[in-house]
């Protein structure tokens, strides 16, 4: 498989043709401290596993994001769990077998410990300061709100505060180092994902605080939120009603807004440092994979993400790039139906900016949710076209084993361009008229064809230069190869 690199803001190959990544997220984040949800799938290379990354890459996905965590492999302090590694090595082997990249993910909510609601890291490595993790209650991400266990871990961690005479971020460094060791050459290694949604510590508990309260203030004080009619909505059991008011992206930046001093004091003074001390450590190992930038929890709600571009001995990490998350307020809930496409788009304007200050590609991390019915399934769609506007790759949260047989296949098997000879000027689905439509510019010869995935039976292909049609087996599916020379170029997709 090509390595893939950085170029400008854009993903290229060994060929110097553009990438665009159609993904998933597939994540084994329980049980690994005698807790948690049993897991659906495991990471191994298992006949499931297997049949699972066939079916992705007969299907165009061409990435995953590959979740793990430190409890799993790292039970006890410096020794490592070579028979999980050994799993996702078999994983990631079958990825190379059937074309599919990976960047790994060191995945954690809540930080982890003996929770029924967090992952991540293994209990030892857990520094509470006396505080008791509780269960949660209410939403899975109380813990970040108001829990002193999940607080004090948080900035422990960062602090490096020391176990048993060595720092606990340390300890998580060196654990990436034995992973880096492991996986530095493998053909399907896209990136080092290094942590997470890095969270805040006790400081997020006041971040939380201020917006409930500037959220009240708001709703008090603001002529946009028409009070009785909220009212009206509490009292007839529309309670999902009352948010409609923040489908306005300036009133919902209002609120948000009540956060970014901390976040940017995060940002800045914890999260760039802890960043380019990790990519370091990755480095040391290796100058393969791209290195992956995160935001902290809130700033998946559109508050300004401002920490620096990874920068160690001097030098700034040449691969990188930032893989921010959003989600709609009515994520993983019966009123999913109702997400409101402005006000998460308003969150990806934000971090488009963040993208653009930083100078590197945007891949998005995790966005997406699950409901009953098919109402949501435009909301999916809106998302889809940005991002193809835009030029964004892009890994859905998350695979299921169902996942083929819902409706949400039907917007997340599409027509995608895989490699670009040249530079990309735009692409875009045609819904209503049954078309795809790239457009590119190619300033020199390539050796390899523009490679495109394409979702439905082929009517006919508009192009100016030679093409041919590769069935994907036993499927609708297809991938279209173009051969072009230098110029401007205009590609059509006609589907049955």
């Amino acid at each position: 498989m090509d390595r893939i690199r950085v170029e400008g803001r854009r993903f290229v190959d060994n060929f110097g043709r553009q990438r665009i990544f159609n993904g998933v997220n597939y994540c084994d984040k329980g049980g690994y401290n005698g807790w948690g949800e049993p897991r659906t799938f495991y990471l191994n290379g298992d006949e499931e596993s297997e049949k699972a990354v066939r079916r992705l890459s007969e299907s165009g996905f061409n990435i995953i994001r590959l979740g793990v965590t430190w409890a799993a492999i790292e039970p006890e302090p410096g020794r490592y769990n070579e028979e999980y590694i050994d799993k996702i090595e078999a994983f990631a082997n079958l990825c190379e077998k059937y074309g599919v990249y990976f960047y790994l993910d060191m995945h954690q909510d809540l930080y982890g410990g003996p929770s029924d609601a967090g992952d991540g890291a293994p209990v030892w490595a857990c520094m509470t300061d006396g505080a008791k993790f509780k269960p949660v209650k209410f939403v899975w991400a109380e813990g970040y709100f108001f829990r002193k266990a999940v607080h004090n871990c948080f900035d422990n961690f960062w602090a490096n505060k020391e176990y048993d005479g060595v720092g606990i971020q340390t300890r998580f460094l060196n654990m990436w180092a034995h992973i880096a060791e492991r996986f530095k050459d493998h053909p399907a290694l896209f990136g080092f994902d290094l942590f997470n949604e890095p969270f805040l510590g006790k400081s997020g508990g006041r971040v939380f605080r201020k917006l409930i309260f500037n959220l009240a203030k708001t709703v008090i004080t603001d002529k946009r939120c028409k009070k009785l009619w909220m009212i009206k909505q509490l009292l007839s059991g529309n309670a999902v009603r009352v948010l409609e008011p923040f489908n306005d992206p300036d009133l919902f930046r209002k609120v948000t807004s009540a956060g970014d001093s901390l976040v940017r004091k995060f940002d800045e003074e914890v999260y760039s440092d802890f960043i380019s001390r990790a990519a370091k450590t990755v480095r040391n190992i290796t100058e393969n994979g791209i290195i992956i930038m995160e935001n902290s929890y809130y700033s998946n709600l559109g508050i300004p993400y401002c920490a620096h571009a990874v920068n160690y001995d001097g030098v700034r990490e040449k691969n990188l790039c930032y893989t921010p998350h959003a989600y709609d307020l009515m994520v993983d809930t019966p009123a999913y139906k109702y997400a409101s496409d402005t006000r998460v788009w308003s969150i990806f304007e934000e971090q488009k900016k963040s993208a653009e200050r930083l100078a590197v590609p945007l891949m998005v991390g995790e966005w997406g949710g699950h409901s009953d019915g098919t109402e949501w399934l435009s909301h999916i769609d809106f998302l889809l076209d940005k991002f193809d506007e835009n030029q964004w790759s892009h890994t859905y949260w998350s695979f299921y084993r169902e996942m083929f047989d819902s409706p949400i296949s039907k917007s997340l098997i599409r027509t995608v361009p895989v490699a670009v000879c040249g530079t990309i000027e735009r692409y875009y689905t045609d819904r209503e008229n049954g078309l795809f439509v790239l457009e590119f510019n190619q300033k020199n010869s390539f050796d390899a064809p523009t490679e495109i995935f394409v979702h439905k039976e082929i009517e006919c292909v508009e192009t100016d230069g030679e093409h041919r049609i590769i069935p994907v087996e036993n499927t609708p599916y297809s991938r279209l190869e173009i051969k072009t020379g230098i110029g401007k170029h205009r590609v059509t997709v006609k589907f049955k």
